[in-house]
């Protein structure tokens, strides 16, 4: 309460938008009197960002910003946020704290695969794991082939990287002939995209390793939000000693209670160059105050189901790219890799989902492919109450993601 108090104080005072947004909602830091005040402060949104681009939002003076990142604006302006020099020393002990969650330790070796650069993935990872005492591979993404030699030659026991490009290490491996069990992996952390309980199966299987989820982005912090614990992953820890978590209702913006669905909403209390007032994720989740095996007693919050901003409405049914995914992963006959299409023909929309099937069953006969695409439209029709394409093509057609990975195409404006 003491450090949300402040933080609203300090964005009054320094944060031309802030100051703006308050005096609308008539509310002041004063009002600010318990937890439950939290929902008389205004919401801030992406485009506010945006609008404020590029330092608008921060609330010290630039001689004390040492560290600027930026998202990549793939979907409009790029969002900017800064760091002080006790932002990064309390991100680094966060994500410290985050891979120490996923049994990581002193002595490991992280081969670290996020992207380094303005993405905070690379970076926060890297300061978390050599806060904890660590060796770090700082790799990055991209080659492929040489970062499984290195993970082979090196003794890397620790993986991150986005779920996506785990697979396709996976991938590459059993082209080169390796071995995962040879390795000396044992745990990953995996993040940056929405990935299932069948995904993370499918990595456990074929990385030989114990996959856990970690939750962030760049405009709360970084990795390091929130993480799942070995023992249970079931749900993440959020870091509520830094970040006030909430859910409301995705369209109302009401608070919503423990265990009901709806979207993500965090206010920082620590941060110094970048702090937010009840900042709109568009993730769509659920909190829950149950006590954990682990010990740990922050409220978790569970896998990110798809983002309110992400949601396709296929004729008036919401569907989430993550659902279709499960209903895939769970047919042995395709790989994990998809991509799916939205188009309009007439006036409807049509989704098509694009899946490689592995090399023994594209090279069967035309009626077994027929028929399994029929059987995985069945599928998804039942699951997801839509009605979509499938599309089987040949291995290794769909582009490989050495980041994030594009699983929506949407060619409906164009």
């Amino acid at each position: 309460m003491r450090r949300l108090r402040a933080t609203v104080e300090r964005v009054y005072a320094a944060v031309p938008f802030y100051r703006r947004a308050l005096d609308a909602a008539r509310v002041s830091p004063k009002d600010i009197r318990s937890l439950d005040d939290l929902r008389r402060l205004p919401f801030t949104t992406k485009q506010d960002l945006r609008d404020n681009y590029p330092f608008g939002m921060f609330a010290v003076p630039m001689e004390n910003v040492v560290r600027i990142h930026a998202s990549s604006g793939t979907t409009g302006q790029a969002t900017v946020v800064g760091y002080t020099a006790r932002d990064i020393d309390t991100w680094s002990n966060l994500m410290a704290r985050a891979l120490a969650a996923a049994g990581a330790h002193r002595g490991d070796m992280v081969h670290n695969a996020y992207g380094y650069g303005l993405f905070t993935g690379g970076l926060g990872a890297h300061y978390g794991a050599e806060r904890l005492g660590a060796s770090v591979i700082p790799i990055s993404g991209g080659n492929t082939k040489r970062q499984i030699m290195i993970m082979k030659d090196f003794g890397a026991t620790i993986l991150t990287a986005t779920p996506s490009f785990a697979l396709h290490l996976a991938e590459v491996a059993e082209e080169l002939g390796v071995d995962f069990r040879s390795l000396k992996l044992r745990a990953g952390v995996f993040g940056a995209e929405p990935w299932s309980e069948e995904m993370r199966r499918e990595i456990e299987r074929s990385l030989n390793l114990s996959a856990v989820d970690i939750y962030g982005l760049s405009e709360v912090m970084g990795p390091g939000v929130a993480v799942e614990c070995l023992e249970a992953k079931k749900g993440l820890h959020v870091f509520e000693d830094h970040f006030i978590p909430e859910i409301v209702h995705p369209e109302t913006l009401d608070p919503m209670p423990y265990g009901e669905e709806g979207e993500l909403v965090f206010t920082t209390v620590t941060k110094e160059a970048f702090p937010l007032l009840r900042y709109r994720t568009r993730d769509i989740t659920t909190l829950s105050p149950e006590p954990c095996v682990c010990g740990r007693t922050h409220v978790r919050m569970g896998r990110v189901r798809g983002r309110s901003d992400d949601m396709l409405i296929i004729r008036g049914v919401n569907v989430f790219p993550s659902q279709i995914e499960s209903v895939l992963l769970e047919v042995e006959e395709v790989e994990p890799h998809y991509q799916l299409v939205l188009e309009r023909e007439g006036s409807l929309d049509v989704l098509t989902v694009v899946v490689e099937v592995g090399e023994r069953t594209f090279s069967d006969e035309i009626k077994k492919l027929q028929s399994l695409e029929k059987r995985i439209e069945t599928n998804i029709k039942e699951y997801c109450g839509v009605s979509a394409k499938v599309k089987l093509v040949e291995p290794k057609t769909i582009t490989r993601s050495e980041g994030k990975a594009q699983r929506v195409i949407d060619n409906r404006m164009i």
